[in-house]
């Protein structure tokens, strides 16, 4: 047996024996819609609740039932409305467009107050694994930012067979722990300031206290030129209000750090992860020109990871590419998709 073909095979041992297959195997839970998240007046909503793993996700759905599933995942601090205009330009292509709030964010909550709050990477990855089976979509374009690519960006490489294409921002993110743990250039370090100031117990309870102010103040570090309303923040703002935001995104950065031990469960996939898999599905990356993580060399830096059809676009925006750019973000969701 190939070494690929026993990585594959523990994966669907994996999601087996956590319950994802199964509860897929189990027929489609009931889809609610909810109104507490919506966005009244727009075109994009309202949020719809469904139970898809450990969690029950609420989920924004646009397009026609039949067009090909595109998944838009959001990023820290930010929200399902990065994509509140680039959904309704896909959905109005025949796409049928998925946005769901990331553990921790807006109406997405554990369904048991026992579950474990992980933030491994890999457990957010079979997030959106799970919601996929509850949904019945079998292979979806997926595109994000921030901890959206992180997230898709695993799901490609460890289970392309779920992955018809891939956008993902700021290139290849899957973390690796060792890399982490060595310091970059100051200004480097400099933009990853809250990384550390979460790292520290006055961090977590600066978030605790100061929220709101903590995420605008990012919004403003990471897109210097986009200059939004306090309503669009604020519109956002509201997810972060989720009972267990806190938790998850101190806990992701001291995992990130590796503050926090790897969770036994994932081992066997992070094992893979840090091996740093190549991702073979059509694949478009992006860079916002203004966003202080944008690696230097247009893209270069990153390039070897994508061993598939492979483009590189650089757009004159800041970190959240969806929302200050939806147009030539909903170009390059199509456009992957037909590479």
């Amino acid at each position: 047996m190939s070494t690929s073909s026993s990585h594959g095979q523990s994966r669907r041992q994996f999601l087996r024996t956590t319950g994802v297959a199964a509860l897929a195997a189990g027929g489609v839970p009931a889809v609610t819609a909810g109104t507490a998240y919506a966005t009244k007046g727009r075109p994009f909503g309202p949020v719809r609740q469904v139970v898809a793993g450990v969690l029950d996700v609420g989920y924004v759905e646009l397009g026609p039932a039949r067009g090909t599933p595109v998944v838009l995942l959001h990023g820290f601090p930010y929200d399902i409305h990065s994509f509140e205009r680039v959904a309704p330009l896909l959905a109005a292509r025949g796409y049928r467009v998925i946005v769901p709030y990331l553990r921790g964010h807006g109406s997405t909550t554990f369904r048991s107050a026992s579950t474990p709050r992980h933030v491994d990477q890999a457990a957010f990855a079979l997030d959106l694994l799970a919601l996929m089976d509850v949904l019945g979509i079998e292979r979806a374009v997926l595109a994000g930012f921030d901890w959206g690519s992180r997230t898709a960006d695993i799901v490609a490489a460890l289970w392309p067979e779920r992955v018809k294409a891939l956008v993902s921002v700021t290139g290849y993110l899957i973390t690796n722990l060792a890399a982490n743990l060595m310091p970059l250039p100051p200004a480097a370090e400099n933009a990853w300031w809250y990384q550390y100031y979460f790292a520290t117990e006055r961090g977590a309870k600066g978030l605790h206290l100061y929220k709101r102010e903590l995420g605008e103040f990012i919004w403003k570090f990471n897109s210097p030129t986009w200059n939004f309303a306090a309503s669009t923040y604020e519109r956002t703002a509201a997810a972060f209000d989720n009972p267990d935001y806190e938790a998850i995104v101190i806990g992701n950065y001291r995992w990130r750090q590796s503050l926090l031990p790897p969770e036994p469960e994932y081992a066997a996939l992070e094992a893979e992860l840090q091996n740093a898999p190549k991702i073979a599905v059509p694949t478009i990356t992006v860079d916002g020109k203004h966003d202080p993580f944008t690696p230097a060399g247009n893209g270069s830096s990153y390039r070897d990871h994508f061993t598939g059809k492979y483009q590189h676009r650089t757009f004159d925006v800041g970190h959240n590419v969806p929302q200050e750019a939806p147009h030539d973000f909903a170009r390059a969701v199509i456009d992957a998709d037909r590479l």
